[in-house]
């Protein structure tokens, strides 16, 4: 049986991370297709649990957006 899982990946340092956030696995690569591989593997690993709940299928949006933030205007703790 086929399943469709979504996949977020993004980079830190000299690796690319990533992860499904149905199943809550990740994985990491030095490329982004390595990164995709070495999750595929990460999955299938983890469905091999008998005690695993396989969830209803659905597609989540990942998207960016943009905050404004001035550190050096926020008042100090003391």
């Amino acid at each position: 049986m086929k399943y469709k899982f979504s996949a977020t990946i993004h980079k830190e340092e000299d690796w690319y991370v990533s992860w499904c956030p149905e199943l809550d696995v990740a994985s990491q690569g030095k490329t982004v297709e390595e990164a995709l591989v070495n999750l595929r593997e990460a999955v299938e690993l983890y469905l091999e649990d008998e005690d695993v709940s396989i969830p209803k299928e659905t597609t989540f949006l990942t998207t960016t957006f943009e905050v404004s933030y001035d550190k050096a205007s926020r008042p100090v703790s003391t």
